[in-house]
């Protein structure tokens, strides 16, 4: 079972959820943080995993109009998430760990952005929406998760909110597939969340979070699950958003509520 009504509401108590079989633990390793908040964040963790537009875009069915209002959005995204990763990386506690930060900075600015550019061509993207897109109401709400996440907690809220996002890219790209799209613009997409490199990158931050989190306090620990959560929550209606860019009743859903903090 993976589903919040059957996972315990503190993390104090979760081996005893997988001592008495209610949940698992993960690959017979002792049960894990990340592992307890992404059992939490259920079922929005499978609604983003295995949602319509990373479905169709393995099957390379996926309408270019969708695929650009995604990426347009996801590019106005990134800056956020750079500074995010930058954060951390000021906050990070040793030295090894600002080295990996620094690596994955370096990706994200270099080979990921030359993705965009290139995508951007041959979806010919207009270039006002490029440099200064309007921002669907869901990418204003993921910036500012991630913007108070930075400013208002330490590495281990910075943690319990980049963890998520890229773990989710890494579950949904490694789902085996007979065959590539033919679009190219597609199957690097795929492609550039599918590499070894990107998988120890994920385990490695999974571990800081693992670490940072179980020593936390149990009231902080609930506050890094809520972030974990609550970033989950969004990136399902991220993608629901490049099926839906002016839906009102998704701006008010995403909008609404009272917020991880």
């Amino acid at each position: 079972m993976s589903t919040r009504e059957t996972v315990s509401e503190t993390f104090e108590k979760y081996p005893e959820n997988v001592e008495s079989g209610v949940t698992n633990g993960e690959d017979g390793d002792a049960p894990r943080f990340t592992t307890w908040c992404r059992t939490r964040a259920q079922p929005n963790w499978t609604g983003a995993t295995e949602h319509r537009f990373t479905e169709q875009l393995h099957a390379g069915t996926l309408d270019d109009d969708v695929f650009r209002r995604y990426l347009v959005q996801d590019y106005a995204f990134l800056e956020m998430l750079v500074g995010t990763f930058d954060h951390a990386l000021g906050d990070a506690p040793s030295m090894a760990s600002k080295s990996r930060l620094t690596d994955f900075l370096g990706t994200i600015t270099g080979d990921e952005n030359d993705y965009f550019e290139r995508s951007f061509e041959a979806l010919d993207v207009p270039d006002i929406d490029r440099t200064d897109p309007a921002l669907h109401p869901v990418t204003r709400a993921l910036q500012d998760l991630l913007g108070r996440a930075s400013r208002e907690g330490g590495y281990a809220e910075t943690l319990a909110v980049l963890v998520p996002a890229e773990w989710i890219y890494r579950t949904w790209a490694e789902t085996e597939r007979a065959e590539a799209p033919e679009r190219d613009y597609l199957a690097e997409w795929i492609a550039l969340h599918d590499t070894p490199a990107f998988d120890e990158f994920v385990s490695w931050l999974r571990t800081e979070l693992d670490r940072e989190g179980a020593a936390a306090s149990q009231r902080r620990q609930e506050r890094l699950a809520r972030l974990f959560g609550r970033t989950v929550e969004l990136e399902v209606a991220f993608f629901d958003a490049a099926f839906q860019p002016e839906d009102d009743e998704m701006e008010t859903a995403v909008m609404g509520g009272d917020g991880p903090w």
